[in-house]
């Protein structure tokens, strides 16, 4: 369950890097010096590196889960999770507060350049592509593990609240001023956390 809403939410934009992915790939998926070389023999090869690629991102995604759930167990034996708990208004908060770090600025920053993560960090053939999936996908943990996490007390099963994550995390991924919309969510997670402890 928590490896497919992660891939129902990171997917979406792991698109942009495939492509860049597939434009810079050819022959055995290399390039020299930051410049393609001439085109391969046919689309398999460009096809075979982009699902590579995703293969070794949704590896990153898939232990993240199984921490999440192994998380959701454990607590879900000892405190109420959802709802107005102090543990819900401590998770907003600290989703919040990780939204305006500068932590989360950097891994950001790399999530929205991926020219500049494959003409600096190339590693050719297959086991190349896979490394280059995971390597983003740490990067990719690094900026959204917080909101991620949220899920432990919106519900993993809330639909509307997943949907409302994963729209933020699309939105500062690749939208035009996403960097800025990251940081007005945070804003908004640290007010919803503290109105939630003062309420509660």
């Amino acid at each position: 369950m928590w490896f497919g809403m992660m891939g129902a939410m990171m997917l979406p934009v792991s698109i942009p890097w495939v492509r860049v992915l597939v434009s810079l790939s050819a022959g055995g998926g290399r390039v020299r010096s930051g410049t393609p070389l001439a085109p391969g023999p046919g689309p398999w090869t460009h096809v075979r590196s982009g699902a590579l690629f995703l293969a070794g991102y949704l590896a990153v995604w898939m232990l993240f889960s199984l921490a999440a759930a192994a998380v959701q167990f454990w607590l879900g034996e000892r405190i109420a999770l959802a709802g107005g708990s102090p543990l819900a208004g401590a998770a907003l908060v600290g989703a919040g507060v990780y939204q305006l770090s500068p932590l989360k600025a950097a891994c950001l920053r790399h999530c929205r350049n991926p020219l500049t993560y494959f003409l600096t960090r190339w590693r050719d053939g297959p086991r190349g592509a896979l490394g280059m999936g995971w390597g983003h996908g740490l990067w990719c943990l690094g900026c959204c593990w917080a909101l991620m996490a949220l899920a432990l007390v919106l519900g993993v099963m809330n639909l509307l609240w997943m949907a409302v994550l994963a729209a933020v995390v699309v939105i500062e991924n690749v939208a035009p001023g996403g960097a800025v919309i990251g940081r007005v969510a945070g804003v908004g997670l640290v007010v919803w956390g503290v109105a939630m402890w003062v309420t509660g």
